[in-house]
């Protein structure tokens, strides 16, 4: 029971202090920011793995399938931003020079 409360204690402080420093970081710079913070994504799905590799049940196996798949989609869907917004750098110069 106590494990249970303060892993919400921790999710809470968690979220609360994310929200807030999301919250102030200026528009201009939210999405080269989110970009380059990709990795996180890939050690979100090392970390689902890992889990899914220790499930016993068929449930903590669905868990961790779900887990990898998000984390996946997480990490493949950051990239595609970040080429995206380096899309919008390059010269828009077809032939030439």
């Amino acid at each position: 029971m106590i494990a249970g409360m303060t892993a919400l204690y921790i999710f809470m402080l968690s979220a609360f202090t994310g929200y807030e420093i999301i919250s102030r970081v200026p528009v201009i710079l939210h999405t080269p920011l989110m970009s380059g913070s990709n990795f996180v994504h890939g050690i979100v799905l090392v970390g689902a793995m890992v889990a899914m590799g220790h499930a016993h049940t068929p449930l903590e196996q669905f868990i961790g399938f779900v887990g990898v798949m998000l984390a996946a989609g997480n990490a493949v869907g950051g990239y595609v931003v970040t080429d995206r917004m380096l899309e919008m750098f390059r010269s828009s110069k077809k032939g030439g020079n």
